[in-house]
């Protein structure tokens, strides 16, 4: 198996192989992302990631069960090569259960619901998509190269497909000046469609970053601990989804939100009132939780 550059994936994925198939992300404009800055965005030919399939199933022998494809926005591949990709580990694996992907909704969106079909009936099961924030204005900030309606069209595409769907919200990326409009807008989208899984996020500036330069300018001001806290009352209190799990599985953040919406609704918000209760000095600084 061979990797080139630094891997990331999602905590949930801690348990999945693990098998390239881009390298970096199409896009690599996000003002706050530092990922793949240096990496110059392509994909791997497909005899290459069957030879690092073909390399796990003779190490780790047929007991793999989930399957996670980095880089970034690997949903880009062409719907025959994924196809390829996706049946020639089905054959190698047949305990397998779960192949997810990254995904952003500009990618998504290229992809007709009939792909998305016959991907999800070649097993893809889950797309991660980094949706941030449905707040238009923000998106337009942090140059993330979408929209909210570009958000909920490919939610509810993954949706008709039945594909889960696991989106990605950045607490705080909206600065203090858009945390309101952040948080309400974020939750307008995400309603929309009802995402399986809302991961909460706590914005940390990075250095070597666009948005790092504003905070250090101060022209992007950071929110407080009891800020954040606050900004995630505001989307929890808004979500007008059904059965949709929030889950706060990441160390960047304050305090563990979570819980299935709108059952836990109550629960989650007593829990955040609780958290401001506490003073901030409590809460390690987002940067440290990040380590």
């Amino acid at each position: 198996m061979r990797y080139e550059g630094t891997v990331y994936r999602p905590p949930s994925e801690a348990n999945s192989l693990l098998i390239q198939a881009t390298i970096g992300c199409p896009h690599n404009k996000c003002t706050f992302c530092p990922m793949y800055k240096d990496t110059k965005f392509r994909l791997r030919p497909v005899e290459e990631i069957k030879e690092d399939l073909a390399a796990a199933r003779n190490y780790y022998g047929d007991f793999i069960t989930s399957i996670f494809f980095p880089d970034g926005n690997t949903i880009i591949m062409k719907t025959e090569q994924l196809l390829e990709i996706f049946n020639f580990a089905g054959e190698l694996f047949p305990h397998l259960k779960r192949i997810t992907v990254y995904g952003s909704a500009r990618y998504i969106n290229k992809k007709s619901e009939a792909d998305l079909i016959r991907l999800r009936e070649a097993g893809l099961t889950r797309v991660h998509t980094g949706m941030e924030s449905g707040d238009d204005e923000t998106l337009r900030r942090i140059n993330k190269g979408t929209t909210a309606e570009d958000i909920i069209s490919a939610g509810l595409k993954l949706k008709a497909a039945g594909i889960q769907t696991s989106e990605y919200y950045l607490a705080g990326i909206g600065g203090f000046e858009r945390t309101r409009e952040h948080a309400i807008n974020s939750a307008r989208a995400l309603s929309a469609f009802s995402p399986d899984f809302i991961r909460i996020r706590t914005f940390v500036p990075v250095p070597n970053t666009p948005l790092y330069e504003d905070y250090l300018r101060g022209d992007f001001k950071l929110l407080t601990p009891h800020q954040t806290l606050g900004e995630i009352r505001l989307l929890v209190e808004n979500l007008e989804c059904d059965n949709s799990m929030v889950l706060s599985d990441h160390v960047s953040n304050y305090w563990d939100v979570s819980g299935i919406i709108p059952d836990d609704r109550e629960k989650m918000l007593a829990g955040i009132d609780e958290a401001l209760t506490y003073d901030e000095n409590r809460f390690r600084p987002a940067h440290i939780s990040r380590l």
